[in-house]
């Protein structure tokens, strides 16, 4: 037999996907934030599922042993015992947790996800092992908005089914409004979208100082500004209405979220009230005919969710998309 007889069979090699190799690598180059980010969804999990179950049962026991009723919450009732402060812990840990997000999706974005790669040089390498900038950010982007949008909408529908739930100590002893800030964002989907913007504006923190602290302090400052700017724009994103009345009435008494109040006065023109409202006929001696109050009832809950969500998904878009520009003209890549 000679040498042209032998024939070596070629060996057989499995080649994973670029794409597939891109994310896996995301993974396990990030494993400490993605299994911080599970224990952060498993706490908080935990925290509305016992809320719903024994931390409800044993709340509604105490608070009806206590002579209330869900016809009388607030009548000598806003003092809750053990079981109800226990109850109203595990809930707030669970709202505190997820209000905590946009702050450390952000800090994480902008210090590891892509300052300390394009300091380290870390990016660089990779781009030169048949990874394209382009592919590279997509990859960043991606993966990590995946997990957080899964996980927050997760805690969303618990929180929701909590809140809803017949008999629920958390709506029915009126510790909080559909309209307080924790509880109108998990209830809907302003919590992911918040998620979603602040991990865009911390990689594009982070493409523009390319250093792990500064681009970290930056991104938190920016998500926070944010965050305050949304909270306090919130009540005019939707067109309110308005109670009107009299001075026999009474200042309106609205649990909903009040934009604006005041007193009318014989002409219609809005004014202040009265600084001396308490004294009898005070409020007509200045002139003053009816009160009146804008507001956004319950009603209102989706039409606002809406509309900060999409200023969020429109910030998140915006603050990508410059970070793909800024990508392309500092490498020269397309794709």
């Amino acid at each position: 037999m000679t040498a042209l007889d032998t024939v070596t069979a070629p060996a057989v090699t499995r080649h994973t996907s670029p794409s597939r190799g891109l994310v896996l690598a995301v993974l396990r180059l990030h494993r400490t934030a993605l299994l911080f980010w599970l224990g952060l969804v498993v706490v908080a999990a935990g925290a509305l599922l016992w809320a719903m179950g024994p931390g409800a049962d044993a709340a509604w026991a105490e608070y009806t042993d206590m002579g209330c009723d869900q016809a009388a919450p607030n009548l000598g009732c806003d003092s809750p015992g053990p079981a109800n402060s226990r109850y109203q812990t595990a809930v707030a840990v669970a709202i505190g947790l997820v209000r905590l997000l946009p702050l450390l999706t952000g800090a994480w974005a902008g210090g590891a996800l892509i300052g300390r790669e394009l300091e380290n040089g870390t990016a660089q390498l990779a781009w030169t092992q048949s990874v394209s900038p382009a592919r590279w950010l997509a990859a960043k982007l991606a993966v990590p908005a995946l997990l957080l949008v899964t996980g927050t909408l997760t805690l969303t529908l618990l929180h929701r089914m909590l809140w809803s739930a017949d008999h629920a100590p958390i709506s029915v002893m009126g510790w909080r409004g559909w309209h307080d800030a924790g509880t109108f964002e998990l209830n809907g989907t302003i919590a992911a979208a918040e998620a979603l913007a602040a991990l865009a504006l911390g990689v594009l923190a982070g493409m523009l100082l390319r250093r792990t602290l500064p681009a970290l302090g930056v991104a938190v400052l920016t998500v926070m500004s944010l965050v305050y700017v949304l909270d306090a724009l919130r009540p005019y994103l939707w067109p309110v209405k308005t109670v009107v009345t009299s001075l026999d009435d009474g200042t309106p008494g609205i649990d909903s979220m009040i934009v604006e109040t005041g007193a009318l006065s014989a002409a219609g023109a809005r004014v202040p009230i009265p600084s001396c409202s308490g004294e009898p006929g005070c409020d007509a001696r200045k002139g003053i005919t009816h009160y009146y109050a804008d507001y956004h009832p319950a009603s209102h809950f989706w039409p606002l969710q809406l509309m900060e969500t999409g200023l969020l998904i429109a910030v998140a878009a915006l603050a990508a998309a410059t970070a793909f520009v800024l990508l392309r003209r500092r490498t020269g890549a397309a794709e």
